[in-house]
């Protein structure tokens, strides 16, 4: 019984062992393939690999099983379809320009016995067209209510929209998806709401589209708005302090959308009208001081009016203005008088000093002209001479 016992141990160990081998055989003669995705317009590669071909050659079918390549041959005449790499271990294609007609699932077969297959479902994106936006009416008016709406149709799989005013995000309402006909891409519709002011007006409202197919880039749409508004009248003088005397003159700048068509101009507590108004200027050619007073500059367009004030003072003190550089051309002139004054002055003082000092040195050498040698010049210079007096020295 032990015999009979161990002898099925060992049969049930071969079985196991052989039942393994059967199946690493089995592993190794599989096909391996992989799923692919692809925008539409490019090329899409389909690669089949196999350890251990059994001496069989490999094979790619398309979604109809009609036959593309079986190793190095060409079965179906599809020029967009070319043979990349065939040996042994590995049947590579390739389908360039790829349509939403080429997605689907592909079969690579080994024909072992039995006959060992593989799939890869290729995906194709549809590419979604450059949206359009619609429902602007040119121009609107402060206070209305714009209503946009964004349309791009043919992407697969649906599109998102996204919209901007300027730099800010604009919510939309939520996207409505329909089908196109040919019953594989999308038309993805998005519109939008808001209340236009007058810093509105210039602004782009741009409609975005995002969707895998366009990868790092997008595809957008920009309107550009125009608002309507009303004037916002300010007066601004030339030059900025008003002079007596001078030309003075008074603009009036009317911000608003469209220009301002009219402009009136008038003085507080005047019955006539103002002559020297030119539509937005007001010019004084001599200003004086009748001239001071308040001034009202009504700026019009077709949205509505704006009135702005200006209070005009002229002083006396201002007549006859002083520049700054004739004072200073004025100390220059001063300054450059009495430096020339000094230098004459010493001139004068030098050369009289110098006169009086030759005058001293004459009368110390004056013991000298009649003596008949030097011992006698010394005593006649030393006051030797007989009834002579003490000599007598000045300075100056």
């Amino acid at each position: 019984m032990r015999s009979l016992a161990c002898n099925g141990l060992v049969l049930l160990g071969c079985f196991l062992i052989a039942s393994s081998r059967g199946n690493l055989s089995h592993d190794r003669s599989q096909p391996m393939t992989s799923d692919e995705i692809v925008v539409a317009g490019s090329k899409v590669l389909l690669r089949c690999e196999v350890e251990d071909p059994d001496n069989s050659s490999l094979q790619w079918s398309n979604p109809a099983q009609q036959t593309l390549y079986f190793g190095e041959k060409r079965a179906l005449r599809d020029l967009r379809i070319q043979l990349e790499r065939s040996t042994p271990y590995e049947l590579t294609i390739s389908i360039d320009n790829a349509t939403l007609t080429d997605e689907g699932e592909y079969t690579c077969s080994i024909f072992t016995m039995p006959v060992r297959t593989a799939k890869a479902i290729v995906t194709v994106l549809g590419i979604p067209q450059k949206p359009q936006i619609t429902g602007y009416t040119d121009p609107l008016k402060e206070g209305d209510v714009a209503q946009l709406t964004c349309v791009s149709s043919g992407s697969k799989p649906a599109a998102e929209l996204r919209w901007h005013k300027g730099e800010k995000v604009l919510p939309g309402e939520p996207l409505e998806v329909s089908e196109d006909s040919n019953g594989k891409t999308f038309t993805v519709r998005s519109r939008v709401e808001f209340t236009v002011e007058k810093e509105d007006n210039g602004v782009e409202v741009t409609c975005t589209v995002d969707h895998a197919s366009l990868r790092n880039s997008d595809k957008s749409t920009s309107q550009k708005i125009s608002v309507f508004y009303k004037p916002t009248a300010k007066i601004q003088p030339k030059p900025e302090h008003p002079l007596e005397g001078k030309n003075l003159e008074l603009h009036c700048d009317g911000d608003g959308n469209p220009v301002p068509q009219e402009y009136k101009w008038e003085k507080e507590g005047a019955e006539t009208a103002l002559p020297e108004a030119q539509d937005s200027i007001l010019s004084f050619p001599n200003l004086n001081k009748s001239d001071s007073g308040t001034y009202i500059c009504y700026a019009t367009n077709i949205m509505g009016r704006s009135i702005a004030k200006y209070n005009l003072a002229v002083n006396e003190s201002s007549r006859v203005p002083r520049d700054k550089g004739t004072y200073h051309a004025i100390i220059g002139g001063v300054v450059a008088v009495i430096v020339f004054l000094l230098l004459i002055l010493l001139i004068v003082l030098g050369h009289y000093l110098i006169r009086h000092k030759g005058t001293y040195l004459t009368h110390e050498a004056k013991g000298s002209d009649d003596a008949p040698d030097a011992d006698t010049a010394i005593i006649n210079a030393e006051g030797g001479q007989s009834g002579g007096d003490d000599k007598k020295e000045y300075f100056i």
